[in-house]
């Protein structure tokens, strides 16, 4: 070695360095035990009732790993163990296992109904005093939040303050992650693509400085409050009832029972004459005989049967 100088900065030694951090680093056991992935399955179902079947065991495996290596634990069966005596670490195994995909103004068919069917009927008899000019909407199953504010532009623009119409939105899901990104209210730029241009430009804000090539939801549609909320637990008091519920692509990840508790629930907190959307691959066929289809994953009290006829003139 050269006298005042260090074998640091050499490759062998940063690699020799490098083996030795990850010699140090626990090595984790790849695949979950059939044992540990029946335990978190139910623990699982039973915090968020969202059933995995044998068949999403590697995706499991991908998702607990990453959190394993975060925490230094080797074991999947450690990590169980610190999940049930942890509240906190339940509510970030609820963030891993949770999807939130989601897109503005999706399901396109479901806001040209809003717009062509209910939104012209809630106006005439707003007009004529026979309705509330306040409307209450729940998204749930709000992920980061896309749903919400697209259904609050729609809302403002067709009902705008300045007329005497007030909009109240609640947002919920179950992941904290998906919440905090929705409640800031910005993302990347490219996502303006699927917002109609008019509504674009009136109601999101250019990203600047830090934020440019993003884009903000403006101050006028900021009408959302958004909650942490588990759909299989009971519903907190003075919930209310909503003119609106949005609930697409949730129930898919439930189990029957879970999907009947979901559902009932909503039945319970729709407005006589409100109206409940689902995702384009689920239905209430077999699960609530109160609610009755009046287009297609659109749905009404079965006694609703006038409101449901103005909507779908």
């Amino acid at each position: 070695m050269i006298p005042g100088k260090s074998n640091h900065g050499h490759p062998s030694a940063r690699n020799h360095a490098s083996e030795r951090e990850q010699s140090q680093r626990p090595m984790l056991h790849r695949d979950i035990s059939m044992r540990e992935f029946l335990r978190f399955q139910e623990l699982i179902y039973q915090e968020a009732g969202i059933w995995l079947s044998e068949a999403k065991r590697s995706l499991l495996t991908g998702r607990l790993s990453r959190r394993l290596r975060a925490l230094d634990l080797k074991r999947f069966s450690e990590y169980y163990d610190r999940v049930i005596e942890d509240r906190e670490d339940r509510w970030a195994l609820l963030d891993l296992i949770t999807t939130n995909e989601t897109r503005f103004f999706r399901e396109p068919i479901h806001f040209q109904f809003l717009e062509q069917c209910i939104f012209p009927a809630w106006k005439a008899t707003g007009n004529q005093g026979q309705r509330s000019r306040t409307i209450r909407v729940w998204s749930a199953g709000c992920s980061t939040g896309q749903e919400p504010y697209s259904l609050a532009m729609m809302l403002v623009d067709h009902f705008p303050p300045s007329h005497n119409w007030s909009i109240e939105i609640l947002a919920s899901d179950l992941s904290r992650r998906a919440l905090a990104v929705a409640e800031e209210g910005i993302w990347k730029a490219e996502k303006g693509r699927e917002i109609p241009r008019d509504y674009l430009r009136a109601y999101t804000l250019k990203g600047v400085g830090v934020n440019e090539g993003k884009i903000k939801a403006a101050p006028s549609i900021r009408v959302i409050r958004f909650m942490r909320l588990n759909l299989n637990d009971a519903i907190p008091s003075g919930f209310g009832q909503f003119d609106l519920i949005f609930c697409r692509n949730v129930l898919i990840y439930f189990d029957v029972e879970s999907r009947k508790r979901a559902i009932h629930r909503f039945s319970r907190h729709l407005a006589p004459d409100g109206f409940l959307f689902l995702g384009h691959a689920e239905t209430l066929n077999g699960f609530c005989s109160s609610l009755r289809c009046v287009a297609p994953t659109i749905y009404a009290h079965e006694n609703n049967r006038k409101g449901a006829e103005d909507a779908g003139q």
